[in-house]
């Protein structure tokens, strides 16, 4: 098992130093979906919310997330991310959003925590603009599904690499 780095010699956080690897291109893909009512699918589907145009106000809370997730997560480096891409789709059968970020930079460390982050505020905040018609919705399997550049190269979850 490899070794953790953000704990130093003692056992104690710190942020790892990233000033002697190479900057290369790197991206990560991260998805998640967000269960919900059949009649609360219909409604983001059809724009009926009063709050607005709830997958266009998400994609925005999804893209300003990855710009600050060295503001949320103690130990991200922040990173002049050079696109964010964000994906909605509808699923009628799950009835379920499903939020698929892609995050890009030129840098020395990995953009895996911005799109993770990304596709969380995305989610909440499509909980957060219906929540009054539906407050049982399920945020859920939120998860890495690929990472390319850098030291370790390229990953794809469910590929033996």
């Amino acid at each position: 098992m490899k070794k953790l780095t953000h704990f130093d010699a003692r056992g104690q956080a710190h942020m790892v130093d990233v000033g002697a690897k190479a900057v290369t291109q790197r991206v990560a893909v991260a998805r998640g979906s967000i269960v919900m009512q059949k009649a609360t699918l219909g409604m983001i589907a059809e724009g009926r919310a009063k709050k607005g145009d709830v997958l266009g106000i998400a994609r925005i809370a999804a893209i300003q997330a990855a710009k600050r997730t060295a503001e949320l997560i103690p130990l991200a480096h922040p990173l002049a991310l050079t696109s964010i891409a964000v994906e909605f789709d509808i699923d009628r059968k799950g009835p379920a959003v499903h939020c698929t970020v892609t995050a890009s930079t030129t840098d020395r460390t990995g953009v895996e925590m911005e799109a993770l982050t990304s596709v969380m505020a995305g989610l909440l905040t499509v909980y957060d603009m219906c929540k009054a018609v539906d407050r049982g919705m399920s945020i859920g399997g939120v998860e890495l599904v690929e990472k390319k550049g850098g030291k370790s190269g390229h990953w794809k979850r469910g590929s033996k690499t």
